[in-house]
């Protein structure tokens, strides 16, 4: 994994480090997800959803998705899960499948918008777990793009979109893909297909 700032870094633990930083700082990150590249930042940084939200003109009310590795990344984010709950969500990740599940007060009305509900996801796609690990966190995943925009689609189409306002971890999407199907984790109702 490469971590850089527009130049290009190996993944070296300094560059990691110095991400890290700049994301507990409230910064911004670009990084290739299966469909698009993602735009995020820590879910409980409150200055930093704001940023986001307003970087990307995006109604609050909507909420965002937040991405990780494995699952204990997103517990301090969700209310405890029955054993029925856990193993719904057990058949689906990691995946491209985003749960809708119930959000813990905690949590910042920027991230889960006008919901009780948080969406979340363990991702199967190799570099948005491979920047969770080399992070130790999740991270918000919202479409790096203008609300209303097509997503970007590469490092340079970023760049051209946000300029040095975000991080921009490089990457590549896969090809064709589309974005995950969201579905309620109590209900099993899909959302978004």
């Amino acid at each position: 994994m490469r971590v850089g700032r527009g130049q290009r870094q190996a993944g070296a633990p300094v560059a990691t480090r110095a991400l890290a930083a700049h994301l507990r700082r409230g910064g911004l990150v670009a990084y290739a997800t299966r469909g698009s590249f993602g735009l995020g930042c820590l879910p409980l940084h409150t200055r930093a959803l704001r940023r986001l939200v307003r970087l990307k003109r995006r109604p609050i009310q909507k909420g965002l998705i937040v991405v990780a590795d494995q699952m204990r990344r997103l517990r301090p984010l969700i209310e405890p899960l029955t054993p029925a709950q856990a193993q719904r969500a057990a058949e689906r990740w990691p995946g491209h499948w985003t749960w809708l599940m119930p959000a813990r007060r905690r949590v910042p009305a920027l991230l889960r918008g006008h919901h009780r509900q948080l969406a979340v996801r363990v991702d199967d796609y190799p570099p948005v777990r491979a920047l969770c690990r080399a992070l130790g966190t999740a991270l918000v995943s919202t479409s790096a793009n203008r609300s209303g925009q097509p997503p970007a689609r590469s490092t340079r189409a970023v760049r051209r979109l946000f300029g040095r306002r975000v991080w921009v971890v490089p990457g590549r999407c896969q090809p064709g893909a589309r974005a995950s199907t969201i579905a309620d984790l109590a209900s099993g109702r899909i959302l978004r297909r």
